[in-house]
């Protein structure tokens, strides 16, 4: 896991481990890229994460 989001495993845990690193490479960017805190990251990207997953039929 990212050491930037451990705080966050338990959000994490109980997702597939396939979206749970999209999550993770999603809510990279996000910090990186558009400066969202954390939480907001993290957040954002499970959702995203989810629904990236569903559109491959998971």
């Amino acid at each position: 896991m990212d050491w930037m989001f451990e705080d966050f495993k338990s959000d994490l845990d109980s997702l597939d481990p396939r979206v749970r690193e999209k999550a993770l490479e999603i809510a990279g960017q996000l910090v990186k890229e558009k400066n969202y805190m954390e939480k907001k990251a993290i957040s954002e990207a499970i959702v995203k994460a989810e629904e990236w997953f569903y559109d491959l039929g998971g």
